[in-house]
């Protein structure tokens, strides 16, 4: 099952993407919650039989907006940095880790506030930033509140699996000696299209990620090469942290941002950047001018 958040004739709602037509979630389950994340907070599930999917009304993609999957997610987006190695050593210079691949997983995060959806424009905060970048990164959704869990169960806790965007002021990340502010800034995380279900992802260390600016391939690796696992990140956070429905965890980008050529090539008004993995989906996003754009 994939599930997206959308604006169709100006109410917002949710539902599951099948057969390339969205199926409104009150038309799948009496008494939906009123949000994909209060569905997932409510463990809640659609009824997945045929039937009710040939007795409901499908909207098609072309009549709707899709949102981000979580529109206002409850905290920050927990991020991981430098988890793949060919990336930690093409951006070497980056504050806080160095040159050196991390022991341990680099944790900071970014701004409920800055996400965006499939489709939004990435503003390009000219007055702040005049080095922006993109990360592609696999985002895992959690699905049950994760307190002091083993390493072996922690992917009975995932809800499902997302296509995040780390947009970054590479600038402010480096002056400032940490990534908060240049990776937070207002519209800098687009999430979607979906969100697809622990079921229809059943091996999310196996996945081809790739981007593509202008239609220029970018990055292309699999996630196989993540330095630190997804068990491993989500069960470290279980303890004393604690993780909780609805809390997305950015897994880390590899090598191919624009940061890492020689000179670098820094997303510029009008780029359109595609962020695509395997069996999730194609988050596409344009670079606009001001916050508001």
């Amino acid at each position: 099952m994939k599930y997206v958040s959308y604006v169709h004739n100006g109410i917002e709602s949710y539902g599951a993407l099948y057969n390339g037509a969205v199926y409104p979630a009150r038309e799948l389950s009496r008494g939906a919650p009123g949000s994909l994340l209060e569905f997932i907070i409510d463990d809640a599930e659609f009824d997945r039989d045929a039937a009710s999917f040939a007795n409901a009304s499908p909207i098609p993609l072309s009549n709707i907006k899709l949102r981000a999957p979580i529109p206002t997610p409850r905290r920050e987006i927990i991020c991981l940095g430098k988890n793949y190695a060919d990336h930690a050593n093409e951006v070497k210079v980056t504050a806080p880790s160095g040159g050196a691949l991390p022991s341990e997983p680099v944790y900071f995060g970014k701004s409920a506030l800055s996400v965006i959806g499939c489709g939004d424009t990435i503003p390009l905060h000219e007055n702040v930033t005049s080095m922006l970048d993109y990360e592609c990164e696999l985002a895992v959704v959690i699905g049950k509140k994760c307190v002091d869990i083993r390493v072996e169960d922690a992917y009975d806790y995932v809800f499902g699996y997302t296509v995040l965007n780390d947009v970054t002021a590479r600038d402010l990340q480096t002056k400032h000696g940490q990534w908060y502010l240049g990776k937070g800034l207002a519209g800098f995380c687009p999430i979607g299209p979906v969100i697809a279900d622990r079921r229809e992802i059943p091996f999310p260390d196996r996945l081809s990620i790739r981007s593509r600016v202008n239609g220029e391939p970018r990055q292309d690796a699999n996630t196989r090469s993540m330095i630190f696992t997804i068990p491993y990140v989500i069960s470290q956070l279980s303890h004393g942290f604690g993780l909780y429905p609805g809390d997305i965890i950015a897994t880390g980008t590899p090598a191919g941002v624009g940061h890492g050529f020689d000179p670098p090539k820094n997303l510029r008004r009008g780029d359109t950047v595609e962020c695509e993995i395997e069996g999730i989906g194609v988050l596409v996003n344009t670079v606009g001018g001001g916050a508001d754009e």
